[in-house]
């Protein structure tokens, strides 16, 4: 309905936006050059953030980057599995019948790794997502399964991204065999102000928006709402234009997002 009404082309802050069309702020350019640097480097490496900061979204702009011909990703979200589920998968994505025994699939996916690595030339890059509802055996699993010490570089990259208090459980003691191989560490801040309405602004160009559809006043309201989350940002953005078209404002005003605000369970 808002689409028509503001003459939009498209769904603005779609999930399913080209990496290349999202709006670089310095948070996101941060945390891709931190990856990159992991690519280079290859290892263990750790993205945390507030719900809504961009992790997920940073780790599939890291996917795309990646060449086929070079890197394997595996993509995996803690909160859709267990963790046999997930040494099972990771054995699987890396070429291997999982077997049926903790040991015996450990051994398929460190087989798994330097088979892919040393015969085809290929990294196994492996994006561990929600991290923050792991448990600390499975941290301490981690520790072990991706432990290569005989090879002079690692043959695979190995994310973990969660939220802060993440990181917060991993500074306990039992968990510095795994911090200490940690290449690089990038956690994801709030937008600025400015670049929240840059934000918004660009992925309403995006969508299609040839004037503008948003007071300053208006976007002010959204920007302080959301504190600079892009995801609550998103969210707000969108039930002001549901709002204004079912009001039949041309502009959106403070008072429609003041509406729009008080309907949003994310706000």
């Amino acid at each position: 309905m808002y689409r028509s009404y503001y003459s939009l082309a498209q769904t603005p802050f779609s999930k399913t936006i080209v990496t290349s069309d999202a709006f670089p702020t310095t948070d996101f350019q941060g945390a891709v050059a931190g990856l990159d640097y992991l690519r280079k480097t290859k290892g263990i490496g750790l993205v945390t953030g507030d719900p809504g900061a961009g992790k997920t979204f940073t780790l599939r702009a890291f996917k795309e980057s990646l060449s086929p011909a070079l890197y394997h990703v595996i993509y995996f979200p803690m909160s859709t599995g267990g963790v046999m589920d997930f040494y099972r998968a990771l054995a699987y994505g890396l070429g291997e019948e999982p077997k049926f025994r903790k040991v015996d699939v450990f051994r398929q996916i460190q087989q798994g790794i330097e088979r892919m690595a040393t015969e085809r030339k290929i990294t196994p890059v492996i994006l561990l997502d929600e991290m923050h509802m792991a448990k600390d055996a499975f941290l301490q699993d981690i520790a072990l399964l991706f432990n290569f010490q005989m090879d002079a570089s690692n043959p695979f990259i190995l994310v973990l991204a969660g939220l802060p208090h993440l990181k917060t459980k991993l500074t306990l003691n039992h968990h510095r065999p795994l911090t200490q191989r940690f290449v690089m560490h990038y956690e994801m801040q709030a937008l600025s102000q400015e670049e929240a309405v840059q934000y918004i602004n660009h992925h309403l160009q995006l969508a299609g928006a040839k004037i503008p559809i948003f007071t300053e006043s208006a976007l002010e309201a959204i920007v302080l709402r959301a504190q600079g989350w892009p995801r609550v940002i998103n969210s707000l953005t969108v039930n002001s234009l549901l709002f204004g078209a079912q009001l039949k404002k041309e502009v959106i005003d403070e008072e429609v997002v003041r509406l729009a605000i008080e309907n949003n369970v994310f706000a």
